[in-house]
């Protein structure tokens, strides 16, 4: 299933070994868009897009809604209106690679196929594009502190899911430099993470951890860590179980040490298959936890990463959610009377808090029903408003969160 994800980056490939690598910036090519105002508070509204514009990936920030299209295409929408306010154009057919959002340098990224492309967030002009061979794709993608970062590979070995030719690459975020490009050993589909001023990579047995500005390898985590997936935020690092898996086994949820890679004491886990996970500044992770033999209906779990424990759960058909406002945001289960809602959960007291912690549910929208596959975006800061995407009729809507 795509997943729409939001990556509020705040303040957030070259060569292989000698080899030469993606080339360098082109030029931006005429660019599309019309001048409506992307200024103003969050409104309520509904937009219909089109089966291209649902393509992608979306996300936001605090000022609007910026979505990714089929194969590197970008498109910006007004947070009053849904009104698009710009298009980078798209270089033909092919699979979208993923969307990263750096805020305070005004850019958004996508990748497809042999391409990397920039666009201004302010502007909707393309601000920068990068172009691997023929034989090379760019696969998984991550920004953080003004830098972009994207893994490639050589084509032949995505089809043959070989990776043995992994590469990570790092682009200055304003205007596309390439700071660095390095072999490197990594799972492209399990994850890479970008936060205080380091990049972290793992390729199942081991997490790497390199500098920003260089690439130099920093950190490795010890012998018998096992890491198929990772998932970060708030300045944590955590190692799952892949969501790939076709195994009913996992390895232990595991904090690690950002600095040191060395693994932290962490909360015994369920046991299911993880699916996705987010987590919140102040260090709790909420992780969608299902069964690797009848899939379908899952748990949130949310664990303590600073005191080791687990919190709570809360049972739904769906991995879609986001953190808002200091508060857990996801859909009501398709299978009982509360669907096609959109419910609010506090961090710490979950589904049973009372009072100002208790959960809060939105009234049913013909979006948020399972049946249209909905997903979720959160636009950055205490904007008060989330934003559903139905997948099977394609749409967007803002809607006040509850």
């Amino acid at each position: 299933m795509r997943r729409m994800r939001w990556m509020a980056l705040s303040a957030g490939v070259a060569l292989i070994a000698g080899c030469s690598g993606t080339g360098t910036a082109q030029p931006a090519p005429s660019t599309a868009h019309t001048s409506v105002a992307v200024d103003g508070p969050w409104r309520a509204w509904t937009k219909s897009i089109t089966r291209q514009e649902a393509s992608g990936f979306c996300g936001a920030t605090s000022h609007q809604v910026v979505c990714s299209t089929a194969p590197d295409g970008l498109v910006g929408v007004s947070r009053a209106t849904g009104a698009i306010t710009w298009t980078v154009a798209t270089g033909g057919g092919g699979k979208n690679g993923g969307l990263v959002l750096d805020a305070a340098d005004e850019r958004a990224a996508t990748s497809g196929g042999h391409t990397l492309r920039a666009a201004n967030l302010r502007t909707g002009k393309e601000a920068w594009t990068h172009r691997l061979p023929s034989t090379r794709s760019y696969l998984g993608m991550a920004a953080a502190d003004g830098v972009v970062y994207a893994l490639d590979a050589k084509s032949d070995a995505v089809r043959t899911k070989g990776y043995t030719n992994i590469a990570l690459g790092a682009f200055r975020a304003s205007d596309g430099t390439t700071l660095w490009h390095r072999a490197v050993d990594a799972t492209p589909y399990e994850g890479i993470a970008a936060f205080g001023s380091r990049v972290y990579s793992t390729d199942g047995t081991k997490v790497t951890a390199r500098e920003a500005p260089t690439g130099r390898r920093v950190a490795t985590s010890p012998p018998g860590t096992e890491c198929p997936h990772l998932i970060s935020g708030g300045g944590y690092l955590v190692c799952t179980g892949s969501p790939s898996s076709a195994g009913d086994v996992f390895p232990p949820l595991r904090r690690l040490d950002p600095a040191t890679l060395a693994p932290l004491r962490t909360a015994e886990d369920t046991g299911m298959k993880p699916e996705r996970g987010v987590i919140s500044p102040d260090g709790v992770l909420v992780l969608f936890e299902d069964s690797a033999e009848d899939p379908g209906a899952g748990t949130w779990s949310a664990y303590d990463l600073n005191r080791p424990r687990r919190l709570w759960g809360y049972e739904t058909t769906t991995e879609e959610a986001e953190l808002s406002g200091g508060r857990f945001v996801t859909f009501t289960p398709d299978n009982d009377d509360t669907r096609g809602r959109v419910i609010t959960i506090d961090l710490h007291a979950g589904p049973d808090g009372t009072g100002a912690a208790a959960a809060r549910m939105s009234p049913p929208y013909p979006q948020s029903r399972g049946g249209e596959h909905p997903a979720l975006v959160a636009p950055g800061g205490r904007s008060g408003h989330g934003v559903v995407e139905p997948r099977a009729q394609p749409a967007l809507r803002s809607i006040p969160l509850p």
